[in-house]
Order: C-alpha cells, then structure tokens, then sequence
C-alpha cells in the first residue's frame, strides 16, 4: 500500500513560483492604456461635430389653373333653416307618422294629440248654436203677429174705437221682438265663434310640418305626454320630431380676428368635407358677421354652397380655403412652387431657404411671389419635392450636419 502512494507522489507536476514584480509591471501598463483610451474618447466626445436638430418641410406644388389662397380655416355645415316642431297645448300623443330620415312636405301630418275632450267640448257648442237659430223662426213670427195687432190698434185709432195707450202697447211690443231678433242673431254669432274656437283647438292636435324638409330625429311616441315647454320632467317631451330644410345649408367658419382682413362678402372659398377628402365643393363667402367673440377672439363668417349635393349633411366638419379675388377671374396658368412661410430666411431685400442635401443642409437663395395662405410662391430657386428647413435655429449655416425631429 505504501509503495503505491510513492508511485503516485512520483507523478506530480512541479510549479515554478510566479514572479510577482513582472505581474505588477503589467497591470499598471493595461491601467495606462485603458485610461488613455477614456480620455481620448472623452476628447473626441467634447470636441467632435454634433448634428443640429431641425424640422422640416416638402415643397409642394399648386398645379396650373388652381386659384391661389389667402387664408385656411375649419367649421361646420349647417341649416340655416332648421326646427323642432311641437305642438301649441299639452297632450296626449296617439300617433307619430314620422321617421329619422323620411322626406316631409309643407303641412304633412306628423303627429295627432287625443283630442276627445275637444271633440266633446264641439258637440256641445254646435248643439248651442243650433238651438240658438232655432229661436229666432219663433220670435219672427210673434214679431209678425205683433206688427198685425198694431195695425189693427191703428185701424181703430182712426175709427176712434180705441185709447192710445193700446197703439203705444202694441209698438212696444213689435219693438221689444225687433230687439229680441238682433239680440238672438248676435247669440248666433257668438255661438258660431265658439264652434270656430273649439274647431282651432282640434286643428291644434294635428301637428304638421312647418315646411319641406327632412326629419332628423323622432322625438315622441305614441302615449307620451307632449307639450310646447318643458313640464313633468322627464316623462314629458318636448317636441316630436326636429325638420332640418336641405336647401338652407351652409358653412359657418370662426375666423381669428387677427385674419378676418382676408375675408370679404361674395369672396370666392372652396370647401372640402372632411368625410370626403377628395369631393371639392365650389361656395362663396354670404356675410361675415359683424360682431366678434371676445372668448375665442374669433369673428363668425357664413359661407354658402354654389351648388348643393346629397353628400352634404349637417352638422359635418369641412375645412375652408379662402381665394384671391384677383385670381377669381383668371386663375394661373402655370404650376407654383409653394414654401411654408417659416421656411424663408431674409437677408436684407433677398430671401433664401436651408435646402436638405442627405444629412447636410445648403443655403439657398430664392425669389419670391404672392401669398397662399400660409405658404409663400417660389418663382425660382426651389422645385417640388425639395426638403427644406422649418425655424432654422441660429447655430445652422451652410454645410452644418442635421439630425431631423
């Protein structure tokens, strides 16, 4: 056994011991290095070029015969004709004949209120005007007896068979029935006034359309209580049905104060729907409204369609261009180059752009026309699809590296 252990001790490997001052040499060498490299890196941190951060825009084009603008604006279509139809007393509704989007007519049915008691209230009244004529047959024909007595009271008078007193009876009582006639005819008008009163009240059950249009909403249903205020809170409404005339659309546009100089009555104006981005509707400016919002320091103007389409719907968003008038007759007849205002630099009486090229920009100069809104025409020095600088920030020059936001 003890033999074995020696054979295996005589197969051990023998180390050298390591030299410890080369070992220290070394590691300050890879600090030094390591420590270098920092700083260079540092250095070239501090010192290298950066790319200046700029936003920036496409150059567009205004193709040929298009009308230049002068100002952009957002608003609504709207009626300009537009009601919510109720009925003149409080009811009961029986029937509603009308449906959100049907087509009404000038004095078609919309709905009915329960008009028994009125039609009660009419049975009685004519009942009272009938009796009323009646009377009057009676009282003509004691008015004719009357008038005999008395000629017969004058007969005698002059055959000196009578008093006076018996003339002056006999008169009093023709002029009593006289008087009796005209007091019943003037019944029989007042009863026919009020079979006409109560006939009004019955109309006032019908509840008809004010005018041609379209139904927008269904308001009421039958069993409802209606009436012409609110009343009952919620379990009684307030109209029936709410009619918009089609022919009365319009735009209305809040224009910043600070723009409205741009705008003018009989202005032309293209607009564009927003739910059909492609479908441009020719219009023209109807009034500017001449009073201004002091909230939203904003001035109302009205814009009407030239010509109207099925498309159009109340209530949708459109956005506005307002044209030059100077071009309204002949518009240009070439393509413009349009710049976004921002984009133009002034250097004395010359203007000039920062031109993207890859990752640099070039100073660029250019020569300017009229306005589009918030674009300026370029009659040289740029072309379409050209890329320029937006605000360009102090620090850009030509040939400095930018880096887009």
């Amino acid at each position: 056994m003890t033999d074995s252990i020696d054979d295996l001790s005589a197969l051990r490997i023998e180390r050298e011991p390591l030299n410890t001052g080369g070992g220290r040499w070394v590691k300050w060498v890879v600090l030094l290095l390591i420590l270098g490299g920092a700083g260079g890196g540092a250095w070239y941190w501090l010192t290298r070029e950066r790319p200046v951060e700029v936003e920036i825009a496409t150059v567009t084009e205004r193709a040929a015969g298009t009308q230049a603008s002068v100002l952009n604006a957002s608003g609504y279509v709207t009626a300009r004709r537009r009601a919510t139809v109720s009925s003149k007393v409080t009811g009961k509704v029986i029937e509603v004949n009308v449906e959100e989007g049907m087509a009404v007519r000038e004095g078609q049915v919309l709905a009915r209120l329960d008009d028994s008691t009125l039609r009660a209230a009419m049975t009685l009244a004519r009942a009272q005007l009938e009796a009323t004529r009646q009377a009057v047959p009676e009282i003509e024909v004691r008015l004719a007896e009357a008038r005999v007595n008395l000629q017969r009271q004058q007969q005698l008078m002059k055959d000196g068979l009578t008093t006076p007193s018996a003339i002056d009876q006999a008169q009093a009582e023709v002029n009593s029935l006289i008087a009796r006639i005209n007091s019943t005819r003037e019944q029989i008008k007042v009863a026919e006034s009020q079979v006409a009163l109560q006939q009004t009240a019955i109309d006032d059950m019908v509840i008809r359309a004010p005018f041609s249009g379209v139904a927008l909403s269904k308001d009421a249903q039958p069993g409802e209580m209606v009436s012409p205020v609110s009343a009952g809170g919620g379990f009684t409404r307030t109209g029936i049905s709410t009619i918009v005339d089609m022919r009365s659309l319009e735009i209305e546009v809040d224009v910043n104060e600070s723009y409205i100089n741009r705008v003018s009555a009989g202005q032309p104006v293209t607009a564009v729907l927003d739910a059909y981005p492609d479908f441009q509707i020719p219009a023209k400016v109807i009034a500017v409204v001449p009073t201004a919002d002091r909230q939203k320091a904003t001035v109302l103007v009205r814009i009407g369609f030239s010509e109207l389409d099925p498309r159009i719907l109340p209530d949708m968003g459109v956005k506005v261009t307002f044209l030059r008038e100077a071009d309204a007759a002949a518009p240009v007849a070439q393509a413009m180059t349009l710049v976004p205002k921002g984009a133009i630099t002034s250097d004395g009486d010359a203007g000039y752009v920062f031109l993207v090229v890859q990752d640099t920009v070039e100073r660029r100069a250019i020569k300017t026309g009229g306005t589009d809104g918030d674009r300026i025409e370029v009659t040289a020095g740029l072309k379409g699809g050209d890329r320029v600088v937006v605000s360009p920030p102090p620090a850009l020059a030509e040939g400095v590296k930018i880096i887009v936001k």
